[in-house]
């Protein structure tokens, strides 16, 4: 059916469940980073408008915060003490993308992708995933950076253990949509759960950010600073997500039937990404990524039309303008968005164990177990290249050069050789 003889009234419904898909996933980033809640909508929106344009309106995606440079934003945050030279890495991150796009336009993906199989790929997202492991847990065990005991610590633990048990209980046993937004229900449970303690008498969640938030507020863009050093410490995790996005797209097109990687190309929906990436960038948001959450929506649904992506954008956008609503989300209280982290940041290091299974790296083979076993202790460890006084690769990136190093230089008959 073409999308001129479409129901509006169906279309609009589907684009309602494409909001919910990923909603949960795309404010969860600004509120653990700090990043304007009201900028990440609308950066979303916008980028994904920006992304059919660029792949003429043919692939069915929606792009939202990506988890994969969370590590970097929050050390850059703590570095510098100013989101505003995040922004400017992210933008950076978004000009990669366009290098890349440009790279696989003229060399193929097949080449490109050659530098990051799985033996690599893996331990990247196993180590964004533990990076961010002491966020998490932090987010319970202090207020204001300071250690909390006693009767507060209790209740903060109650609440997380609240909220996680809610998200298992949705994931393992829920059906139909309600499966599909554990995290919405996590947060819906630990923030009642919340309310009840504070009238009990535990202050664990204020309604001040709430009640002074305004109906009708323009999002609180601003604009990006640049510095070598957080440039080198946000823009390798273009890689990473190269590498999430040829999934992503590859099951997108599994989904709907069609080679996305053909036509419209995998060069355009890279540049769709990177576009939509700088555009957030530039106005004060997180970097974008296609959302497998949203894929889920077509696979149950049977319905792949691009415009019902397209008016999930246009209510991003405006939910972005409504100020209750991210004063709302402003007032979660920190218990509740760390046992959501949890349960997150577990999952992202577990997806870099499945990518192991699933592509079956042989760990029989010192190869393998070398190349992992260095990317996991110097992406972890704290071990740092200093290029200069202001430019050092660190953390993800510098696990990352070690990785596509090591996958060149090391001969894959290293053990037959011994």
């Amino acid at each position: 059916m073409s999308e001129n003889k479409q129901n509006w009234g169906k279309l609009t419904v589907l684009g309602l469940q494409h909001v919910l898909a990923m909603f949960g996933s795309t404010v969860l980033v600004p509120i653990i980073t700090g990043l304007p809640i009201s900028v990440a909508l609308f950066a979303a929106g916008i980028g994904t408008l920006l992304f059919h344009l660029i792949t003429k309106r043919k692939v069915p995606v929606f792009l939202g915060s990506s988890f994969a440079f969370l590590g970097a934003i929050l050390v850059v945050k703590e570095m510098t003490g100013d989101l505003a030279y995040v922004t400017g890495g992210i933008i950076c991150a978004g000009a990669m993308y366009l290098v890349l796009a440009l790279l696989v336009y003229i060399f193929g993906a097949d080449k490109v992708r050659s530098f990051f199989p799985p033996v690599v790929t893996g331990p990247i997202i196993m180590i964004i995933g533990l990076m961010l492991a002491p966020v998490a847990i932090n987010s319970i065990v202090q207020v204001n950076g300071q250690n909390i005991v006693g009767a507060a610590l209790t209740n903060n633990w109650i609440i997380a253990a609240i909220t996680i048990l809610s998200m298992m209980i949705v994931s393992v046993f829920a059906k139909g949509f309600f499966k599909m937004v554990p995290i919405l229900v996590g947060i819906a449970v630990g923030y009642v759960a919340s309310i009840i303690f504070n009238l009990c008498g535990a202050e664990v969640v204020s309604f001040e950010v709430l009640n002074k938030a305004k109906w009708f507020a323009v999002p609180e863009f601003f604009l990006p600073k640049f510095s070598w050093q957080a440039i080198a410490i946000i823009a390798p995790l273009a890689i990473v997500t190269f590498v999430e996005h040829i999934g992503d797209v590859t099951a997108n097109g599994a989904v709907t039937g069609k080679d996305y990687v053909k036509d419209p190309g995998l060069h355009r929906t890279l540049m769709g990404d990177g576009v939509a990436t700088m555009f957030a960038g530039f106005v004060g948001g997180p970097a974008n990524t296609t959302y497998s959450e949203n894929t889920g929506v077509l696979a149950a649904t049977g319905n792949y039309s691009p415009l019902a992506l397209e008016i999930a954008a246009i209510f991003a956008v405006i939910l972005s303008f409504i100020g209750k609503f991210s004063g709302f989300l402003r007032s979660l209280p920190p218990a509740v968005m760390g046992g959501i982290s949890i349960i997150l940041f577990g999952m992202i290091t577990s997806v870099g164990l499945r990518t192991l299974v699933e592509n079956q790296v042989d760990f029989k083979k010192s190869r393998n177990l070398l190349i992992v076993a260095v990317m996991l202790v110097m992406g972890l460890g704290g071990a740092a290249f200093h290029i200069s006084g202001q430019v050092s690769i660190a953390g993800v990136a510098l696990a990352a050069l070690i990785g596509i190093v090591l996958n060149k230089v090391l001969p894959e008959k290293i053990d037959k050789q011994q």
